[in-house]
Formats: structure tokens, sequence, C-alpha cells
């Protein structure tokens, strides 16, 4: 790619005052891009109209001999790269679990690009250390966590539920930890759970025969009473039950797992149970859904993604145990050149996970739970509540469609009284038109619409004009 006329190309040893004055031309280019983009989103189609492979068709084949200027770069981020972006951001994003990057996040994620600490033990970045400890204990405090549960932060839930899963091997096998081996290990799940349960055990050895999908009542709920009778099939088998995962909004119709019964039923057998709250968590936030969250204090773990519905772009998952001795014990590995200090105050992350490089995710959520306060989160995530709930009326109302699961929070799971090519043939339509994105799943074998409310800039007119385009595209679906 050329670089733009008259950019001056910058000189690959280029450093001080010239270096420092060509990011603040683009940095300043890049905060008013950026601006401008937060402000007029809708302008953009939700998804891209490109082709498969068009991107890097339109890239050169190798990188450049010589440095380009940064006008040139941005000139092709706006040609280029934008045009092939689906816009998470975007007010109109009802697909999966709906996220936004807000401005707080997006000034807290740039100053911890600028510092590029990272956290291996706690003298390598004091401040990301203890900032990650007094942000994560905010928001336990925010979700109702008793006091003594520790926090930290990992990228994602799948990550963060392997690390559950590993904790609940070294409580119930902790000869595995030198031996290896564990292949009679059990875990147990909703068939509802969430693919990375299932991921995680493989990737832990446990293997997915060793997976049991417990069934789910009439709300997809697992069913406490099959969970016992699996359990107790697998222990007269000559298994060994370790480890059940228990899901508050689970993916494909947000319904919530009796945690109270499965933790009895953990506690009585010995295992290790770990809440997944991936999405719904941060539901905990509102006095009104705290019901929601009944027993998940008697739960070894609990996962909640910041980057879901705390206005965090990604990535940011929050895991808390009431055992960190437990977690620490799993993966503590300290090798002399990363010996560290001494103090019993300093918190080294690198004790507490796969991970030895630990980014400064936590300074974006501390920037985010300051800039909003709790009033102004639970202000967000009451109108996303309402509004779903207004949609679900609307789908209840309408006679050529059906609502197929509850709505207990932002997520509606909804078809057209039809068959399921009909109701792709909808998705597809309404996708297409560049105005909104909705997803879809299966249930009970049928294919179902799936719309997600989430982001900070959405607003009840772009639920309406999600609802007309379905109602439009099932006039004429085909």
């Amino acid at each position: 790619m050329d670089s733009q006329q008259g950019a001056p190309l910058p000189d690959v040893v280029r450093q001080g005052d010239a270096y420092i004055e060509d990011f603040r031309r683009a940095g300043h280019a890049a905060v008013e891009w950026v601006a401008r983009y937060l402000g007029e989103t809708r302008k953009f189609p939700v998804l891209p109209s490109v082709r498969p492979g068009q991107l890097v068709d339109a890239l050169p084949r190798s990188a450049p001999e010589q440095g380009e200027a940064f006008e040139a770069m941005l000139a092709d981020f706006d040609r280029l790269i934008v045009p092939a972006v689906t816009h998470w951001n975007h007010p109109a994003f009802f697909a999966y679990f709906a996220c936004t990057g807000s401005t707080p996040a997006i000034v807290g994620e740039m100053l911890a690009a600028a510092l590029n600490t990272n956290g291996l033990h706690w003298l390598t970045s004091p401040a990301l250390a203890e900032l990650e400890q007094v942000t994560l204990d905010w928001l336990r405090q925010w979700i109702g966590l008793p006091e003594n549960w520790m926090g930290i932060v990992y990228d994602t839930a799948s990550t963060t539920s392997m690390h559950a899963i590993v904790c609940a091997r070294e409580m119930v096998a902790p000869e595995v930890h030198a031996e290896g081996g564990g292949r009679d290990l059990v875990l147990y799940t909703s068939g509802q759970a969430h693919s990375s349960i299932e991921k995680g055990a493989i990737a832990v050895g446990v293997g997915q025969k060793n997976v049991r999908k417990i069934a789910v009542d009439a709300e997809f709920r697992m069913r406490p009473d099959e969970l016992e009778a699996a359990i107790e099939r697998d222990r007269a088998a000559g298994l060994r039950p370790f480890c059940v995962v228990a899901t508050i909004g689970t993916t494909s119709t947000t319904s919530v797992d009796p945690v109270q019964a499965i933790a009895g039923i953990a506690e009585r057998h010995g295992l290790w149970l770990h809440v997944d709250a991936a999405y719904a968590g941060a539901a905990a936030v509102l006095p009104e859904c705290r019901h929601h969250f009944a027993g998940v204090e008697r739960a070894h773990s609990f996962v909640v993604n910041a980057h879901k519905w705390l206005l965090t772009p990604i990535d940011l998952s929050a895991f808390y145990t009431r055992r960190p001795d437990i977690l620490r014990s799993a993966f503590s590995l300290i090798p002399e050149y990363l010996r560290p200090q001494q103090d019993p105050r300093a918190h080294n992350l690198m004790d507490y996970g796969i991970p030895l490089g630990h980014r400064f995710r936590a300074l974006k959520l501390w920037f985010v739970m300051r800039y909003f306060g709790r009033e102004g989160v639970q202000r967000v995530l009451r109108d996303h509540i309402e509004w779903a709930q207004r949609f679900a009326a609307l789908v209840d109302a309408h006679p050529e469609f059906e609502r197929v699961a509850p709505a207990p929070f932002s997520v509606v799971n909804f078809r057209f009284r039809g068959t399921d090519e009909q109701n792709r043939a909808i998705m597809d339509k309404v996708n297409a038109s560049g105005k909104t994105f909705i997803s879809s799943t299966v249930l009970n074998g049928t294919f179902v619409l799936h719309l997600a409310i989430g982001n900070l800039g959405t607003q009840w007119a772009d639920v309406e004009q999600a609802w007309e385009l379905i109602q439009a595209a099932a006039q004429s679906p085909a």
C-alpha cells in the first residue's frame, strides 16, 4: 500500500521528540475517529457485505520493507478494515450476547497499552496486581458474593471455567497434579451448558466421554434428580465424580439452573461446584434479580464476564473462588528466575493460573465502574431487561410467532410458526438488511430465533425496528 501523498515516512530508528510527535498526531486522529464512530454507529451495516477471503486478497502478500506513516495506516484502516467489520458495538447488534465497548473502558485500554506492563508477580507491576484485587473486590460487592472470595481476571469464560475444572481435580484427585492420569474422573453439567465446559474437560485430560450432560426440565434447567442419579451410577461403576458445573443464564435460553439444590448434591458427594454466570452474572447487580443467584455462596467458584453485559470491551472474565488455596496449589510453580517478593501482602498473579503473563485488564473495568457507578450500570441493565420483556410480549401477542423459552434477563428466544427452513430464511433476510443482526439456536430439535439486548447505545426504537424487520421477513421468508 502506498502512503498518502506528502505524508512523511518515519525513520525506523526514529526516537525522541519526532517519534512522540508522530504518535501525538496519530493519537488525536484516532480519538476523533473513535468519537465519530461511536456517535454514528447506526450508519454502518451491522454485518459487512464481504466475501470470505476478500480482505486477504485486498492486502499485500508481504509486510513493507520500509516504515509507513500513521496517516497511510489510518487511511487503509478506514478503506479496507472497517468495511469488513461486524459491528459488535452497534446498537442493533442483537446476536449471541450483545456487548459494549464504552468510552471509559476505551480510555482505560489505551492507557494500559501505553504502560505495557505485565503482571507476572507483584514486583513486575504492583499497580496491576493491586488494582485488580481492588476492582474485583468492588465487583464482588456489587454482585453479592461473600466477603472471603478471591477474584482474578482471565481472558474469557472458556479459560476461566477450565481453571475451575482443574481446581476441582486438585480437590478430589490431588495425585493427578504430579502423576497424571485421572481417567476415572467424571464431570457433570447441564445439556444446555456452554460448549466451553466440555472443551475444558477435554483440555485438562478428563476426556469427552467422562462429561455427563444432565437432562433439563421444560424451562431448560438442569434436573437435580437426574444429576443425583448420574452420580450414583458412576460411583457404582467405580468412577470418581469430581465436578459439577451449574449455569445461571445459559447460552441458548438464559435459563437458570437450580443452584441451591445442585449445591446440596455437590456437598453430599464431595464435588467442586462451579457456577457459570458469564452472561447473566451482571444481573446480580440488581437487587430484584438476586433471587436467580440463590445458592451461589455454596459454590466453590463463579465466573462473570465483564465484556458481556458490564460495558467493558473484550476481553475480561472475572473468576471468583472461596478456595484460593486450591487454585494456588493447582497452578503455583516458581522457577528461580521468577522468585517473587516474599512480603505476605505481595499478590503474585502467576500463582493463580496457567498464564504467566497477565495484562492490565482491570484498568478498563476500574474506569467503567467509576464512570458509571453502580446506579448507572443498574439503569442500563434495567432498560435492557424491560425492553426484552416488552419484545417478549410482542411475540406472545402475535398469532404467527411463539416464544419457546422463558426470558428472565435480556434475551428472547422465539420462532415463526412454520418450518425450520422458513425461520432460517427469516433470520437470513433480516441480517442481510444490514439494519440489525439476530442469531439462532436449536431447542428440542427445532430451529429458534435468538434476540439479545446488551449494548449501551441500544434504545427501544432499535428493538422495535428489529421486530418490524422480522415480521416483514416472515411475510415472504423465502
